[in-house]
């Protein structure tokens, strides 16, 4: 016991239990471009150490190893929720390759592997719907978010694990968050906490909800945008502050009957107040296929009301974050553009310039691509 509340106060507090990384991966302060490099697949349920590849929903980079973190939104289905560890070779001219090195199985507080939905019904413990992953850049322990599930009742959270993936600390949040089987308050399902980012310094951490809080208003539409909130936090859970995030229209119509969404898919910090947001929307056809649009704004939330008091968006008045478009990734012509849910800086380019990388959650789909694709950050 002595032991664990060691371990957890070095995770939390702001004091030297663990030096900050000689290397940080590189953040500027603002992008005014992304210059595209190149792509690279992983197979379709590709098998690794003992587990099926797929459900890529988030990167992160861990400068002091060189190595990259991408977590798989498994719902315990295939294997017990996880997270994948990656060699990326790529310079300012090609994406050479992408080499698995490693998985670890995330653990419940119990100690044990988080459950399935049949093993819900009998067992203590969630079942996780993993979206987003980032290194702590004070101790390199990894945090991640669950989107909770709505029609189990349970609850989204951010949790803290070592590099093994055993439990280390839940961050608290305020009820806010809780989610209602009667769809009148909390996170819609499966629109919940998509978007996680560490400020540069390390200091704070930046959450996104994906949709809009079902009291907040309507999901977005053809017709009309929507808002949602980013949350500010310290480490130990206190809101620094919360904005109004005003998302895009669903940017194509779908087919008679069939489904389409726009939401947050990731978010990544520049400064304080500053970040890279990344919005992704699928859209159903007639026959049944999916197209994604995926957009890249860079966001700034001074002189935006801070709207963590407002129980409710709907006729309240407030003032929304600044938004700019980046990139337009329809305006790369590529073959395809996938469910891209995860991105993350990596290291500097041969010219002093950040990289950037995306990647794609193919859903273990065999109609679907898992997708890197590697950008040149423009100042």
């Amino acid at each position: 016991m002595k032991k664990t509340l060691i371990t957890l106060a070095c995770a939390l507090t702001l004091s030297a239990c663990a030096p900050f990384p000689r290397q940080k991966p590189a953040a500027p302060d603002t992008v005014s471009g992304m210059r595209f490099i190149g792509e690279q697949r992983l197979p379709w349920r590709q098998e690794f150490q003992g587990t099926t590849v797929g459900g890529l929903s988030g990167i992160d980079y861990y400068a002091d190893k060189d190595e990259w973190v991408m977590i798989s939104d498994d719902r315990s289905q295939f294997n017990p929720a996880r997270y994948y560890r990656a060699k990326l070779a790529y310079d300012l001219q090609s994406f050479k390759s992408v080499q698995l090195t490693g998985v670890s199985s995330f653990l419940q507080p119990d100690g044990s592997t988080y459950l399935t939905k049949e093993e819900y019904k009998r067992k203590n413990g969630v079942v996780p719907d993993l979206e987003t992953i980032r290194v702590d850049p004070r101790d390199g322990s990894i945090w991640y978010g669950s989107e909770g599930d709505v029609t189990l009742g349970l609850d989204p959270f951010i949790r803290q694990a070592n590099a093994e993936g055993h439990y280390l600390f839940t961050l608290p949040l305020p009820p806010l968050f809780t989610v209602s089987k009667e769809h009148k308050f909390g996170p819609r399902n499966n629109q919940s906490f998509e978007g996680l980012s560490f400020t540069p310094d390390g200091r704070t951490i930046w959450v996104s909800l994906e949709g809009p809080m079902y009291q907040d208003g309507p999901e977005p539409t053809p017709e009309h945008g929507a808002v949602n909130r980013i949350t500010h936090f310290t480490r130990d859970g206190k809101v620094l502050g919360q904005y109004a995030y005003p998302l895009e229209a669903i940017p194509a119509t779908p087919g008679k009957g069939k489904y389409a969404d726009n939401g947050i898919s990731e978010i990544l910090s520049l400064s304080e107040h500053r970040m890279l947001v990344m919005e992704r929307s699928g859209v159903q056809a007639d026959d049944g296929s999916y197209k994604d649009y995926v957009r890249i704004f860079e966001i700034d939330t001074e002189g935006a009301s801070d709207i963590q008091q407002l129980a409710t968006l709907k006729d309240a008045r407030y003032t929304l974050v600044k938004k700019r478009l980046v990139l337009d990734l329809a305006d790369l012509k590529l073959p395809i553009v996938d469910n891209l849910e995860g991105m993350s800086f990596g290291p500097l380019l041969a010219n002093g310039h950040a990289s950037l990388v995306l990647i794609s959650d193919d859903n273990f789909s065999k109609t679907q691509v898992t997708q890197l694709l590697l950008f040149e950050l423009i100042p």
